[in-house]
């Protein structure tokens, strides 16, 4: 099978079940990944064989991404990380979209932080009813037991 008959198979594949951006972002991305393999010095028949079915393929994807529920703007993390691990590429470099893991880590840490300060300040508050008042009677037995 060729590269033109496969990418022609997964787009007929995906074309009940996927919006008409995804087909067009799946077909993209497997054209380019057949390419860039080729310019490695394999042959285009190797990895279209190591790709499998196109329609097998196209199920996977259609799992992955939801059916039509899923939004335009859905990646296919586990293709692209398999992709990048075999051209050399990181994930946050490919995809152009890293910065907002980068923020949700600062939003963790500074979550963690406003915990562990409103559980201290909990905890604080629980205790210092009592605390206060024995802290003030060790303070005056002291003051007193000082004089005699």
């Amino acid at each position: 099978m060729s590269k033109y008959e496969f990418l022609e198979k997964l787009k007929t594949a995906l074309g009940n079940d996927l919006t008409g951006a995804i087909i067009q972002e799946n077909v993209n991305y497997y054209d380019q990944y057949i390419s860039d393999e080729v310019r490695k010095g394999r042959s285009e028949a190797e990895v279209i064989a190591e790709l499998g079915d196109p329609w097998v393929l196209a199920q996977t994807i259609i799992d992955t991404a939801g059916g039509r529920d899923r939004q335009q703007n859905a990646t296919y993390e586990t293709q692209e990380k398999s992709y990048n691990r075999e051209t050399g590429r990181s994930a946050m470099s490919s995809s152009g979209n890293g910065w907002w893991k980068i923020i949700l880590v600062i939003l963790g840490i500074i979550g963690v932080f406003a915990i562990v300060i409103t559980v201290i300040g909990g905890v604080i508050s629980f205790l210092a009813p009592v605390l206060f008042p024995v802290l003030l009677i060790v303070i005056i037995f002291k003051i007193f037991s000082k004089k005699r």
